[in-house]
């Protein structure tokens, strides 16, 4: 190939290239500002780690580097912020009511101590958002203090007692099942189908049992949950835990069930599952817009190897 033709052609294309790159510069998303109103008040050694490793996305006080300035990185980072901030958001921290930070805490120590969180393509450019193993004993022993043990609790006992009462004297009729925001039915029949785990949650004091329809049983049977066959539904119901004075655990009030509904297709925007939950006896939907799937991703984030799922059947 002639020498000088082929350095012209190169020149050519870096120029293309290089007007193309200046384009993009001029399409750039609203990354919007928002006041910090209820910033997280934990410890300072913990709010220094969180600042350092989660604040550029789950928070209102963003500081991107000059290179996140650029098309099309900003793009990324402005969409990477939005989607953070609709999971956990630190400037707003405290409007959460204590049992939901609880929640979002271990979350967190979830999410950090499996490696998913900072996200490994952040990583890459912003070294700074690595946490070290010390950095996260910090966080875990935080955590490890919330956690508090009420043997022989009485205000679990009456409470269990009364929801009890009410169950006994509520009306049997058969009510309009509800719907979450993204149209999932409740299914009454989880009820039925077969226990396939348990579970509990030493940070808030809930036993679960993990129920799987007749379509994960099968699974279950050959073998094939990874990933779980479409039709796939599995049910986890959650109740207070209750320990008498000699360490004996019984269930308590009924707190909510969650769903996971399996559906390639249908639900390929969030990563293959249906995600629902319903709280309480009155089985009131969980999320206050369709948004609340994201929360559902992101805390089983950790366990997309499995799947999404946490809780693995007992016999396999």
């Amino acid at each position: 190939m002639n020498q000088p033709f082929y350095k012209r052609r190169t020149a050519k294309v870096l120029v293309i290239l290089l007007i193309c790159f200046a384009a993009m510069q001029l399409f750039r998303p609203e990354l919007k500002k928002q006041p910090v109103t209820a910033d997280f008040n934990g410890p300072e050694n913990v709010k220094v780690i969180f600042k350092k490793a989660c604040y550029d996305c789950h928070s209102n006080e963003t500081d991107l580097k000059w290179f996140d300035h650029l098309q099309p990185a900003y793009s990324i980072a402005v969409a990477d912020v939005e989607n953070g901030k609709s999971g956990l958001n630190f400037s707003e921290w405290t409007n959460m009511a204590p049992g939901d930070q609880k929640a979002k805490l271990f979350e967190i120590l979830n999410q950090i101590t499996t490696g998913t969180m900072p996200l490994k393509s952040y990583q890459l450019l912003h070294h700074s958002a690595i946490l070290s193993p010390e950095e996260i004993a910090v966080v875990k022993n935080y955590a490890a203090g919330m956690i508090k043990e009420h043997p022989a609790d009485t205000a679990l006992i009456n409470t269990a007692d009364k929801q009890f009462k009410n169950w006994k004297t509520q009306n049997t009729q058969t009510p309009e099942l509800p719907k979450t925001m993204t149209g999932i039915p409740f299914e009454p029949d989880y009820k039925n189908w077969q226990a396939i785990s348990s579970t509990d949650r030493t940070d808030n004091g809930t036993m679960r049992v993990v129920f799987g329809n007749p379509i994960a049983v099968k699974a279950i049977a050959e073998h094939h949950i990874n990933p779980w066959p479409d039709g796939t539904i599995i049910a986890k119901a959650a109740w207070d835990k209750i320990e008498d004075t000699d360490g004996n655990i019984k269930a308590g009030a009924f707190k909510q069930v969650e769903y996971m509904i399996k559906d390639s297709n249908k639900y390929k925007s969030t990563k293959g599952w249906g995600w629902a939950r319903f709280k309480t006896m009155k089985l009131l939907p969980y999320g206050k817009n369709i948004g609340y799937t994201t929360e559902c991703i992101n805390c089983h984030r950790p366990v997309s190897n499995n799947d999404f799922v946490f809780t693995l059947p007992v016999k396999q």
